[in-house]
C-alpha cells in the first residue's frame, strides 16, 4: 500500500458487521405462506451472488416475491472488527464511513462502541445518495478534506464498493465476507488493488 494513504473508509454490512441473521431472517419471511423451501430459496441467492449480483433482491424478483424488510436488531459486529479499527487508529489513520444504510447510522456505530473511531459517517440515508453513485465517494472525501490518491476504501461489494471507489480513484480493499465470498471480478474496475478474507488482514497492509 503506497505511504501517502491518510484516510482509511468502510462500507457497514458485510464489511465491519455481520449481516447473516439478517439474511436468514429475511428468507423465512419473504417464502412465509409459499411452498418453496428455505434451502431452494438460500439457494438461489448464492446462485444470484455468483453472477455478481444481489442476490436476496434478485431471488425475491424471481420467485416473484414482497421483499420483506431489514432487521437490523439482527445485526452484530465481526469478531475482529473493534481491534482492527483500534489498531488503524492508533497507527494514525483517520477512519471514515461510506455505506447504503437506514436512519440512524450513526447511532447504531455509537451502540456498537465504534463511533469514536470515525472522523466522517457519510451514510445514503442522511445523505440523499446511494453507492454505487460516484458522489457519495466524493462527497466523504470533501467532508474528509482528501484527495482520492490520499485513501482507500474498504468493502464487500464489487458493484457497490470497489467499482465506484475505483472510478474515483481511491485505493481498494476487497473484503470476501458475506456473500462476497462467491464473487468474481470479471470486469477491469472491479479488481481490487488487494484482497483480503477478513478484517484482520488489512492489518498487514496498511
Amino acid at each position: 500500500m503506497p505511504e501517502n494513504i491518510e484516510w482509511i473508509f468502510f462500507d457497514i454490512g458485510s464489511t465491519l458487521v455481520d449481516e447473516m441473521e439478517c439474511y436468514k431472517k429475511r428468507y423465512s419471511e419473504a417464502i412465509e405462506n409459499t411452498d418453496i423451501t428455505y434451502e431452494e430459496f438460500a439457494a438461489k441467492v448464492i446462485e444470484f451472488s455468483k453472477q455478481n449480483k444481489k442476490g436476496d433482491h434478485e431471488a425475491v424478483q424471481f420467485y416473484n416475491l414482497d421483499l420483506p424488510e431489514w432487521h437490523k436488531e439482527l445485526e452484530i459486529l465481526y469478531a475482529d472488527t473493534k481491534s482492527v479499527l483500534s489498531t488503524l487508529y492508533n497507527k494514525g489513520y483517520k477512519l471514515g464511513i461510506i455505506a447504503n444504510q437506514l436512519l440512524g447510522t450513526q447511532s447504531r456505530l455509537e451502540k456498537w462502541q465504534i463511533l469514536q473511531y470515525f472522523d466522517v459517517v457519510v451514510s445514503s440515508a442522511e445523505e440523499g445518495i446511494a453507492k454505487p453513485d460516484l458522489q457519495i465517494f466524493r462527497t466523504a472525501l470533501q467532508k474528509a478534506d482528501c484527495k482520492p490518491h490520499n485513501a482507500v476504501m474498504v468493502g464487500d461489494r464489487l458493484d457497490n464498493d470497489i467499482v465506484p471507489a475505483n472510478k474515483v480513484g481511491l485505493k481498494t480493499i476487497w473484503v470476501k465476507q458475506g456473500f462476497a465470498v462467491y464473487s468474481n471480478p470479471q470486469d477491469e474496475l472491479e479488481y481490487a488493488d488487494y484482497t483480503v478474507n477478513s478484517l484482520t488482514e488489512i492489518c498487514d497492509i496498511l
